[in-house]
């Protein structure tokens, strides 16, 4: 076998006929070689190629790299100042929808007491009401009951019963029963008392007058 630059495992095998010395020998050799060069170019290549490679410089090392490692450490710290601000602000939210809620149920809570109060009162003025009307009813039957000096027409200007003077006469006190219609003329009953507090008995068909004994109440 004749000797190349490269070995036989890693040249192409190409029948090429009998091997024989000569010219034709020369020839064929000169054809090998010009094969076996572009492969070992190609070989160099790819050696060169990995020589270049171990010596590229470290991306992490350029400028680019470093401005982009401060854009980030940069957005990290704006990132934690805004969590921490919105912290802050949460913690205050909070501390302000507690004390809401806790014057919501204050207020809630006064609401109520207020409503049973005015629930009292209202009761108390109706109460107070009532005794008013209680008092004026009877404030009118008795100022309907009570008469005064002058002349009364029992059935008429005053009804029929026993009626007393409301505070002790004075010795000028006069009173007297006539007839009606009979103008004084036809007496029935009549007193000077003197003192105390006299009482008459009226019915009707009479006349009652007073003089100077004050008011008279019917009893």
């Amino acid at each position: 076998m004749p000797n190349t630059d490269i070995n036989q495992a890693d040249e192409p095998q190409l029948y090429e006929g009998p091997q024989v010395s000569g010219p034709s020998s020369v020839a064929a050799k000169a054809v090998r070689k010009k094969r076996v060069l572009p492969a070992v170019a190609v070989l160099a290549l790819l050696a060169g190629a990995v020589g270049i490679g171990t010596t590229l410089p470290d991306p992490k090392s350029s400028d680019a790299y470093v401005a982009l490692l401060g854009e980030k450490a940069s957005l990290e710290s704006d990132r934690d100042s805004v969590k921490s601000s919105y912290e802050s602000m949460k913690s205050k939210y909070d501390t302000l929808q507690n004390g809401m809620a806790a014057r919501e149920a204050k207020v809630t809570a006064r609401e109520a007491e207020v409503g049973k109060a005015d629930a009292a009162v209202k009761s108390a003025d109706a109460a107070v009401k009532k005794r008013e009307e209680a008092v004026t009813g009877a404030e009118k039957t008795k100022a309907a009951n009570t008469i005064a000096d002058g002349t009364w027409t029992v059935g008429k200007d005053i009804e029929a019963g026993t009626y007393r003077a409301t505070a002790d006469v004075g010795s000028s006190c006069y009173w007297g029963i006539y007839a009606t219609g009979s103008n004084g003329s036809n007496i029935i009953d009549n007193d000077l008392p003197g003192g105390g507090r006299p009482s008459v008995a009226l019915s009707g068909g009479q006349d009652f007058k007073s003089s100077r004994c004050g008011k008279w109440e019917k009893q």
